[in-house]
C-alpha cells in the first residue's frame, strides 16, 4: 500500500470513528426517548386534557370526553381500547420540545422529544404554549448550553476512548509488529500507465522481434493458447551495461499497456533469514492480482548466482531467495498472465535451475549497438534537443564505435550542457564532439599547471604512439592526437576504426601492443630515459599477450590450449579457494611467451621509431605549440612535411573546422 493509500484509509476510519461517537453521544443524551414528529408530539399534549374523575374520563372543565375515551385497566385513559400517553410537562429547550410523563412508579421520566420551528420559542405565539397550559400541562424552560453532568462526562470519556484507540492503531501500524510485517513486504515498483513503446528503443530490431510476441501474447493470450502454444514465463535480457535492457522491459509493457513491477535483486536479501523469500512471495501475489502484468527484476544476478557454493554454503539467504524464485516461476502454483523479465550482464555466473524452459527459457542478448544502431539511437536522444541543422548523426556514429545507448545519451546530455555553458540556442557540432572525448576520456583539463619538461615528455609520448599506429598496417586510423590532460591521462592519442569488426587478428593484437608500446620506445630514444607514463599502457599489454597465449590460441609453443584459471571462481561463487589449472612448468611457458610477444614488439617499434625520428621530432612540436593535432595533420607530419609547415598549414584551414570538427571524418 502505498503512502497515499494510507492517508485515505486512516480517513476513513476517523470519519467513522467521529460518526459512531456521534451516534453513541445522542443516544445517551436523549436518554432513550423516542423521537417523534412535530404532529404526533402535538396530539400527545392533547391528550393530557383528559383525566379520570370518578372513573370517567372528563376534560380539563369537568366535561366527559369525547366518545372512544374510557378507562382501561391500571386506571390508564384508552381511546378506542389503545391506552394512551400523557404528557404532564413540556420542557422547552431552544428548538427541542421534550415530553415528559408520569411512569408505572409515579416517577416523572421524558419520553418523547421533537424539534419545532422557531415561532414556537416565543410562548405568546398563536397561543401555542397557553393551549397546553390550558390542558394541564406544566411548561418549562431549559438553558439551551446546558445539559446533564453525567451525559457530559460519558461524552468526553467516550471521546477520550476513542483518541487512545486510534493512538495505539497508528502506533502498532508504524511500529512493532507492523515494522515487522512491512519489513518482509516486496519492495517493488509498481507502474500502470508506461509511456516507453518500442520506438523509443533503437539500435536493436532483432530483439524487437522477439519481444514482440511477449507483448501479442499479453494483449491476446487466447490466440496462443487455441494452437497449444505456451509463452515463455521467464525472458532475460544479457548484454552489457547501458546496452538498453531495462528500457526493453519497459518497452514491452508499455506496449502491452498492463502493470510494470519492477525492483532490483538486491531488493530482496537483507541480513534476517527468510526476508529474501517472503519479499518474493508477496511480490508474486500482487502480481497474480493484477494479471496480466510484467514482473521485472534488474541485475537478477544478485540473487540468482550459483547454489551451493561460497562463504554461506547451501542456507544462507540469497539461496532460500532464489529457492522462492524458482518455484514461483515453475512450482505448484500457476502464475498464467505474470510475465517475469531480468536483465543481468553476468549470465555465466546464474544458476543452472534459474535458466532452463519454464523459467528463464528465452534469453535475448541485446549487444552494444552497431554503426547503423548508433545513428538511431542518436536520433532518439535528439528529439527533444534543439539541434543545429548542419549536424549529421551518420558521421558522429561511424566515429562512436564501441558506445553503448548509454553513452550515446549522455554524449548528447553533455554537448547540451557545452551549449548552454556557451549561451548557445541550438546543440552543434563543437558541441557534440568534445561530447565524444568528454564521454570516453574525461574532461580537459586546460587549468593544470603543465611543466615545459612535462609538456615535452608529452608530446614526444603521443607521437610515438601516432606514427606507431600509421606504420602499422592493422592499427585502426589516428583521430586525434594531443597532450592536453583529460581524465587521469596526461595525453591521448585516439584512434577510429573504420567498421564494427566482431573479431580481432592475430596481426592486429600484435600491432595493437607495438602501437601501445610506442609511447614508452620514445621516451627511450629521446629522452634516454623512462617515466610513469606507459603504466596503463603497460598494463594493457601484459593484458592482450596472456589472453594471446592462455585464451586465443596465438601461441605457437603452447599450442591450441587454453590454460584457464579460476582467478574468478570466487566472485562466480563456486569455490573459496583459487588455484592455477595447470603445471609450474606450463606458468613458465606461458610467461616465457609473453615476454616473447611483448619484447618482438618492443624491438619492431623501437625499429619503426629510429626509421622515423624526424617525423617523431617533428610531430613532438606541433604538439607542443598546437597542443592537439587530427588526421589531416598527421597525415602531413608522415609524409615528411617539416613542422613548419605544417603549422602554416594549420592556421590556414583551422578556421574551416572549427565550425564543424566532423569535417575530418566525412
Amino acid at each position: 500500500m502505498n503512502k497515499k493509500s494510507k492517508i485515505i484509509t486512516w480517513v476513513i476510519i476517523a470519519l467513522l470513528l467521529i460518526a459512531a461517537i456521534a451516534i453513541i453521544v445522542t443516544t445517551t443524551l436523549n436518554g432513550g426517548a423516542r423521537s417523534v414528529d412535530y404532529n404526533e408530539f402535538a396530539s400527545y399534549v392533547e391528550n393530557s386534557r383528559y383525566s379520570i374523575v370518578d372513573n370517567r374520563v372528563v376534560d380539563e372543565n369537568g366535561d366527559p370526553a369525547p366518545e372512544g375515551y374510557a378507562v382501561g385497566e391500571g386506571n390508564v385513559i384508552t381511546y378506542n381500547g389503545e391506552p394512551i400517553v400523557q404528557i404532564v410537562r413540556v420542557e422547552f429547550n431552544q428548538y427541542q420540545l421534550n415530553g415528559y410523563i408520569i411512569n408505572a412508579n409515579g416517577d416523572e421520566v421524558r419520553a418523547y422529544y421533537c424539534y419545532g420551528p422557531s415561532f414556537y420559542s416565543s410562548p405568546t405565539t398563536d397561543g401555542v404554549l397557553e393551549v397546553w397550559m390550558s390542558y394541564g400541562v406544566s411548561i418549562e424552560y431549559a438553558n439551551p448550553n446546558a445539559g446533564s453532568v453525567w451525559g457530559s462526562v460519558l461524552q468526553f470519556g467516550l471521546i477520550i476512548v476513542v483518541c487512545v484507540v486510534f493512538w495505539l492503531i497508528i502506533r502498532s501500524t508504524a511500529g512493532g509488529a507492523g515494522k515487522a510485517m512491512s519489513f518482509a513486504k516486496t519492495k517493488a515498483r509498481v507502474s500502470t500507465n508506461i509511456k516507453v513503446r518500442f520506438t523509443d528503443v533503437a539500435g536493436a530490431e532483432e530483439e524487437k522481434l522477439e519481444l514482440a510476441e511477449v507483448v501479442e501474447f499479453l494483449k491476446q493470450p487466447k490466440k496462443f493458447s487455441d494452437l497449444g502454444a505456451r509463452i515463455p514465463k521467464g525472458v532475460l535480457l544479457v548484454g552489457p551495461p547501458g546496452t538498453g535492457k531495462t528500457l526493453f522491459a519497459k518497452a514491452v509493457a508499455g506496449e502491452a499497456g498492463v502493470p510494470f513491477f519492477s525492483v532490483s535483486g538486491s531488493d530482496f536479501v537483507e541480513m534476517y533469514v527468510g526476508v529474501g523469500a517472503s519479499r518474493v512471495r508477496d511480490l508474486f501475489e500482487m502480481a497474480k492480482k493484477n494479471q496480466p502484468c510484467i514482473i521485472f527484476i534488474d541485475e537478477i544476478d544478485a540473487v540468482g548466482r550459483h547454489r551451493g557454493a561460497g562463504l554461506g554454503g547451501g542456507n544462507d539467504e540469497r539461496e532460500q531467495t532464489l529457492n522462492q524464485i524458482l518455484v514461483q516461476m515453475d512450482g505448484f502454483e500457476s502464475n498464467e498472465g505474470v510475465i517475469v523479465m531480468a536483465a543481468t550482464n553476468r549470465a555465466d555466473i546464474l544458476d543452472p535451475a534459474l535458466m532452463r524452459h519454464g523459467r528463464f527459457g528465452r534469453q535475448i542478448y541485446v549487444n552494444l549497438p552497431d554503426v547503423k544502431g548508433r545513428e538511431q539511437i542518436l536520433k532518439v536522444h535528439a528529439r527533444n534537443k534543439p539541434m543545429a541543422p548542419d549536424v549529421n548523426f551518420k558521421t558522429v556514429a561511424r566515429i562512436t564505435a564501441g558506445f553503448s545507448g548509454a553513452d550515446l545519451a549522455n554524449l548528447l546530455n553533455e554537448a547540451a550542457i557545452l551549449a548552454a555553458r556557451a549561451n548557445k540556442h541550438l546543440i552543434g557540432n563543437t558541441e557534440l564532439y568534445e561530447g565524444v572525448n568528454k564521454v570516453l576520456m574525461g574532461p580537459q583539463k586546460k587549468s593544470r599547471v603543465v611543466t615545459e619538461s612535462d609538456k615535452r615528455i608529452t608530446a614526444y609520448h603521443e607521437a610515438g604512439h601516432a606514427i606507431i599506429a600509421r606504420l602499422c598496417e592493422h592499427c585502426d586510423p589516428v583521430q586525434e592526437v594531443s597532450i592536453i590532460p583529460r581524465g587521469n591521462a596526461a595525453g591521448y592519442t585516439m584512434t577510429r576504426p573504420d567498421n564494427d569488426d566482431a573479431f580481432m587478428t592475430k596481426n592486429k593484437i600484435e600491432d595493437f601492443i607495438c602501437m601501445a608500446l610506442g609511447g614508452r620506445v620514445a621516451e627511450e630514444i629521446v629522452i634516454k630515459d623512462i617515466t610513469t607514463g606507459a603504466s596503463n599502457d603497460l598494463e594493457r599489454v601484459t593484458e592482450m599477450a596472456k589472453r594471446m597465449v592462455t585464451e586465443w590460441g596465438m601461441s605457437e609453443k603452447l599450442g591450441l590450449v587454453t590454460y584457464g584459471s579460476n582467478s574468478q571462481t570466487v566472485f562466480l561463487g563456486k569455490d573459496m579457494e583459487t588455484h592455477n589449472t595447470y603445471s609450474d612448468d606450463t606458468a613458465k611457458s606461458i610467461d616465457d611467451e609473453m615476454h616473447t610477444i611483448i619484447e618482438s614488439a618492443h624491438t619492431r617499434a623501437t625499429n619503426l621509431l629510429t626509421e622515423h625520428r624526424a617525423v617523431l621530432d617533428n610531430m613532438a612540436r606541433v604538439l607542443i605549440e598546437k597542443e592537439t593535432i587530427y588526421t589531416e595533420e598527421v597525415d602531413l607530419l608522415m609524409e615528411g612535411k617539416d613542422y613548419k609547415e605544417v603549422l602554416k598549414y594549420m592556421e590556414e584551414h583551422d578556421s574551416e573546422n572549427n565550425g564543424n570538427p566532423f569535417k575530418r571524418f566525412e
